[in-house]
């Protein structure tokens, strides 16, 4: 999409708002990874399955470097936007990771950094990640064996990598957390997940399937996450829900002080402007909850959509416009008229 420049009185409500619902700003580093899960949408780029299936369809080149990122980074916290996320792929085999995230621009009070890996890549980069200003690493635990982890991610090494990866982060953060995906090939590993992540005292959000065009061909392994909810219940009787904010539901689950989410999409989602005629809204669970900026120079507010997708590339030079830019096409894609 075109970049459209902003003028004088432009209304920035849009994107505020957006940041004070809790609106994440998610920075994907890097579409290569190490595992090939079967459901991955590498944040709205090629997935390494399809692209392993499909060697010529290819994830964008990199635009950005390390200090375009910054750059960016920088001008939309300071725009309000207070949940940042750095992702991938697995954004640790980037080599702008350790350039990007020991260099991490100041924000303000109640301002998150956090770090999403699949963990494997933690151990060997545990001393620089150590020196960063991140509050939180999140790590992708799908699985809970080799035969399990093979199944979902075709992964070339073990189990036992991922744990160590996890026995790192605990290691080197003070706060650490998990995600599983919940389907079909994983469904009797979960209350195995569960039990490892309270053992550790380490918070676990379940989460139902995001359906993309990339993960279609096996939507019969997507399962509903009412099996786990059941499973919680006998174990807590402190069970709220939270559906305020941006993007899906949740159910929130304590146990022993310890916080269990499960995304669970039959408590709605958050839609807005341009979401009410969109032709893909009766198979989206997700809203707009989050703006990607991408290793190629784009930003969009949707997943499912590329043509929503702005490209940055024309003002990296000048990155201080990329903030009004930004709150044009949120207003923009809020107001239904993208």
């Amino acid at each position: 999409m075109a970049l459209q420049l902003p003028s004088a009185d432009l209304d920035w409500t849009a994107l505020r708002n957006f940041a004070m619902l809790r609106g994440q700003l998610r920075v994907s580093l890097t579409p290569e990874c190490n595992e090939k899960c079967w459901f991955c949408h590498n944040e709205g780029d090629v997935p390494p399955p399809f692209t392993h299936l499909n060697r010529d369809a290819r994830p964008r080149k990199r635009e950005m470097t390390a200090g375009d990122f910054l750059n960016v980074l920088g001008g939309l916290v300071d725009t309000g936007l207070k949940r940042v996320y750095f992702t991938g792929g697995e954004p640790l085999l980037s080599p702008l990771a350790r350039p990007v995230l020991t260099q991490l621009p100041d924000r303000g009070p109640g301002a998150t950094y956090t770090l999403i890996t699949n963990g494997t890549l933690v151990r060997r980069h545990q001393e620089w990640l150590s020196a960063t200003a991140l509050d939180k690493v999140k790590i992708s635990l799908h699985y809970f064996s080799d035969e399990s982890l093979k199944a979902i991610a075709s992964a070339r090494f073990g189990i036992a990598t991922i744990l160590d990866g996890i026995e790192a982060a605990r290691e080197t953060f003070e706060r650490v957390e998990l995600n599983t995906l919940v389907q079909r090939e994983n469904e009797h590993e979960l209350h195995d997940i569960l039990t490892y992540a309270l053992d550790r005292r380490l918070p676990v959000q379940f989460i139902e399937l995001v359906d993309t065009d990339f993960n279609a061909a096996r939507k019969g392994s997507a399962i509903g996450a009412q099996g786990i909810i059941s499973h919680l219940r006998t174990l807590t009787s402190d069970e709220e829900v939270e559906v305020s904010g941006v993007g899906q539901g949740r159910r929130i689950f304590r146990i022993d002080g310890i916080e269990i989410d499960v995304i669970h999409r039959e408590l709605g989602r958050h839609h807005v402007g341009q979401c009410g005629t969109c032709p893909l809204r009766s198979t989206c669970v997700e809203g707009f909850w989050s703006l990607r900026v991408d290793h190629a120079g784009g930003i969009k507010p949707c997943l499912l959509r590329d043509d929503l997708r702005m490209d940055i590339r024309p003002l990296l030079a000048d990155p201080e416009k990329i903030p009004a830019a930004v709150a044009r096409h949120v207003a923009a894609f809020t107001e239904g008229t993208l």
